[in-house]
């Protein structure tokens, strides 16, 4: 572009074209406009500057403050609740495992009164079993010697039978009791 200037200024143009004599141009460019320009640019400036450091840049700040503070206070809200969260979650591993050992001492004593019982049962059971052995064996050995006074009658007529039908004729009662009671060495 100042090339352009330049080439312009050489052939007797002039670069600048006046806006007041109604030329068309960029009034940017107008030289004599510069000052004026520069003015406006430094009160534009100055009270875009003044209206952002006194008013915009404190209520940016003020909301970054309240933001600040909001995360903060959020923060110690969160620390003290997980302080709150561990001792509430301490305080419930302290009732499981007391529950857990009073389950257990529980089970244990429960099953130390079981097996009390069932041992009390079984040796109850045992003294009635006991108690009807005895008393089989004692009718045993009574009929066993109700039987055995007996073996000899029958063992005497059971000889007579033989006798009498291996010779025919019938033995005496007497002589087969004697017989009998000789064979037993009675």
């Amino acid at each position: 572009m100042l090339a352009s200037l330049l080439v312009l200024a050489a052939a007797g143009a002039d670069p600048v074209p006046d806006t007041v004599t109604g030329s068309s141009g960029l009034p940017q460019l107008n030289a004599t406009d510069f000052a004026p320009q520069l003015i406006w640019l430094a009160l534009s400036f100055g009270l875009l500057y003044l209206l952002l450091a006194r008013i915009v840049l404190p209520r940016i700040g003020a909301v970054i403050e309240k933001r600040r503070e909001r995360i903060q206070r959020d923060l110690d809200e969160a620390e003290r609740l997980k302080i709150e969260t561990e001792k509430a979650l301490a305080h419930y591993e302290e009732a499981y495992a007391a529950a857990r050992a009073k389950a257990n001492e529980i089970a244990k004593r429960t099953h130390q009164e079981l097996a009390t019982d069932v041992e009390a049962e079984r040796a109850r059971v045992e003294a009635q079993i006991a108690a009807k052995l005895a008393e089989a064996e004692t009718r045993i050995a009574d009929t066993k010697s109700k039987a055995m006074t007996h073996v000899n009658e029958i063992a005497a007529e059971t000889a007579e039978a033989i006798v009498a039908r291996l010779i025919g004729k019938e033995a005496g009662e007497p002589e087969a009791r004697r017989q009998v009671k000789a064979s037993a060495g009675e």
